[in-house]
């Protein structure tokens, strides 16, 4: 591919050949290339350097947990945007319990079904949870404007107020309490605070996707100790259940209609609720923790001169909609837009991608094609392909907030990834890209829409946390001019 997104010639295309790579000792090998994922290297350059070892961004490699933990932690690899869309073609790959990868949590954390996530669509349940969820967003579809606003404004006033007392405002903190608020709040009208849950619904959350999330995460804490308690075996259920539990009897009275309509569906009143819940919690509610803090990181490393381009077209934009924020106001920040989808390629909340082959597959890179047997787990480290020098160019690593904006910059939209499908494309019943998708993009607009009908500019420091980027705010200028805008 050249920059511009355009099939370039080369040698992708011919009799296919055989993946490179090694899989290496059973056990030794798997235990030894995981400690390189979370210690010695981190993902990005353990893919990296794979790439570079065998010349290939197709690979055979051992991806995390490993043993005793996976499957089976031998994949196939694709490491770059043209070989990473067989990922999500359910023609020529099996979804069965890979959301995950190569383990799957329990399903005593989702009440003892599989839930959504983890049915491949030809599972007749897919398609009766997914015509739920659809339901739920048209349903609901003009709160999320007027919710994001409430909450997110209120957020923004303790930003100012923490700024004044500390010099310091931890981002995160607060957006892990307002997120949880605003998706009960959007989705069902029925805020969690104001629930039996009271304001423990955050936390109880976050214990439960760290039951599921914890072979693919780091505590910071020495090896010696995180192997064996993160990465070797589960955490038992059990010790989650009673916030569970809670969890579901907030979803089962306050997604009332939901479930109702998802009856009418034929499904069970309890499996609709825990899919409802995971799919609030673990798919909307930890993508928020994710995607916002990774969004205003992005914008504020981009300085000064891009948040006044990205204010003056905020601003007019509002200003042309009678002072309200509209989604036809929304609509023409091209600027803005891009500027989110730019986050989201280089920060996609879900890093990592997986099929199992339903068939014998030839599977092309940009130089070569390469055979696949059925049966054989594919896997996809979103970052190596949405910063993809061959389609990106030499800015490929870099937050280029006006990327996708105009005619040409739209045509590069079909190499992001995020949603588990190309940003191009539309989800259905029929495939495994997020239900929510526009949504999550929307959410992000709104975030930089509030921010900069407040402020001018603004500074953080920038760091890690357990699910990804960790923020806080360290400065922000008012804005000073602009007309009044409504909430």
């Amino acid at each position: 591919m050249n920059p511009n997104g355009m099939e370039s010639g080369g040698e992708g295309s011919g009799v296919p050949r055989e993946v490179p790579g090694s899989y290496g000792v059973p056990y030794v090998s798997a235990i030894r290339d995981r400690l390189d994922f979370y210690y010695n290297q981190g993902q990005d350059k353990y893919f990296e350097s794979r790439v570079h070892k065998y010349g290939s961004t197709v690979v055979r490699i051992n991806v995390p947990p490993g043993p005793f933990m996976a499957r089976d932690p031998r994949v196939v690899a694709v490491l770059d945007a043209k070989s990473f869309p067989v990922l999500f073609d359910v023609t020529k790959v099996e979804k069965k319990d890979l959301f995950t990868g190569t383990y799957m949590p329990s399903t005593a954390l989702t009440g003892g079904y599989r839930v959504c996530s983890y049915l491949d669509p030809a599972e007749p349940t897919h398609a009766k949870v997914k015509h739920m969820l659809f339901s739920l967003l048209a349903s609901r579809k003009d709160a999320f404007i007027p919710a994001f606003r409430s909450h997110f404004s209120s957020l923004l006033a303790t930003v100012d107020s923490q700024l004044l007392l500390a010099g310091k405002s931890d981002f995160n903190k607060l957006n892990d309490a307002t997120s949880f608020e605003f998706i009960g709040d959007a989705y069902f009208g029925v805020l969690p605070s104001a629930s039996d849950l009271g304001a423990t619904g955050p936390a109880k959350a976050a214990k439960w996707l760290i039951w599921q999330l914890h072979p693919l995460v780091t505590l910071g804490l020495p090896r010696i100790l995180e192997e064996p308690l993160l990465h070797t075996f589960h955490l038992p259920p059990f010790l989650v259940k009673g916030d569970y539990k809670a969890l579901y009897n907030y979803f089962f009275a306050a997604a009332a209609k939901a479930l109702d309509d998802a009856e009418g569906l034929g499904l069970k009143r309890d499996e609709a609720c825990h899919n409802l819940l995971f799919a609030t919690v673990f798919n909307s509610y930890g993508g928020l923790k994710v995607l916002l803090p990774g969004v205003l990181s992005r914008v504020a490393a981009a300085g000064e001169k891009f948040h006044r381009r990205l204010a003056k077209e905020v601003r007019a934009a509002v200003a042309d909609a009678g002072g309200k924020v509209t989604m036809a106001a929304l609509e023409k920040m091209e600027l803005t837009k891009s500027a989110v989808w730019e986050a989201l390629r280089l920060d996609p909340p879900v890093k990592f991608q997986y099929g199992r082959a339903k068939t014998d597959l030839s599977i092309e890179s940009h130089d070569a094609v390469f055979a696949v047997k059925k049966g054989e787990m594919l896997f996809g480290y979103q970052p190596c392909a949405t910063k993809d020098p061959r389609v990106f160019g030499a800015t490929a690593a870099e937050f280029v907030g006006d990327r996708f904006v105009g005619e040409e910059g739209s045509k590069l939209l079909r190499y992001v990834y995020w949603s588990n499908g190309r940003e191009t494309d539309s989800p259905s019943v029929a495939n495994k890209q997020c239900p929510g998708k526009n949504l999550v993009v929307l959410v992000g607009r709104l975030l930089v829409v509030e921010l900069f009908l407040r402020y001018d500019t603004f500074t953080a420091d920038v760091g890690t946390d357990l699910l990804g980027t960790k923020l806080e705010f360290t400065a922000v200028t008012k804005a000073t001019s602009g007309p009044e805008f409504s909430t």
